[in-house]
């Protein structure tokens, strides 16, 4: 019996030993899993605040595309008449060309006055028109500008000083700012 209890204590000691072990190992692994959960927690972190900076950026650039597309929207609307009023020019240009054939002619014939006339109120009209819709014709006087001027040849010129206008060809204009056609003149040269 004595080796039986014997036994018997040996096993119990050897499952508080095993019990003992198991604790331990588990203890190990709770502090390797904690360890791992903590650096999981860290990664997501990470993430989330990488893909927070992603939606500021896609946020951003959208916002920035909005306001673009509205601006070009705005000088879409307020330029739409650009095209119209750069097709009109050349009537302009056939209807002072008429009106400077009348007057250039020595015709006293009251046919040929009365037409000259009409065409001149005709371009009149049509210039106050254009004005009140902000297209203008550009100033040729003084100096020489290449955003609204195009020289076309340079002339001596004892008038007027060297790089300063001298005569125009052909009449430009603008349409509020921007130029529909550029003038073409002469420039002094010295």
């Amino acid at each position: 019996m004595k080796e039986w209890n014997r036994m018997q204590e040996l096993n119990e000691e050897h499952s508080e030993n095993k019990e003992v072990q198991e604790l331990k190992t588990d203890e190990a692994n709770n502090e390797t899993s904690s360890e791992e959960t903590e650096e999981t927690i860290e990664s997501l972190q990470a993430k989330v605040k990488e893909l927070q900076d992603q939606y500021l950026r896609v946020y951003a650039d959208f916002e920035n595309t909005k306001k673009r597309m509205l601006r070009e929207k705005d000088q879409s609307l307020e330029y739409a008449y650009e095209r119209f009023a750069r097709d009109l020019l050349p009537v302009i240009d056939t209807l002072e060309s008429a009106l400077k054939s009348v007057e250039d002619s020595n015709n006293d014939d009251e046919v040929v006055k009365k037409i000259g006339e009409g065409v001149s109120l005709t371009l009149d009209n049509l210039l106050k028109i254009l004005v009140k819709h902000g297209i203008e014709p550009i100033d040729t006087q003084g100096e020489f500008d290449p955003n609204f001027h195009d020289a076309i040849m340079q002339v001596p010129s004892e008038a007027h000083e060297d790089g300063q206008i001298v005569a125009e060809l052909q009449k430009g204009y603008k349409y509020k700012e921007r130029v529909l056609r550029p003038s073409m003149v002469s420039i002094a040269k010295n």
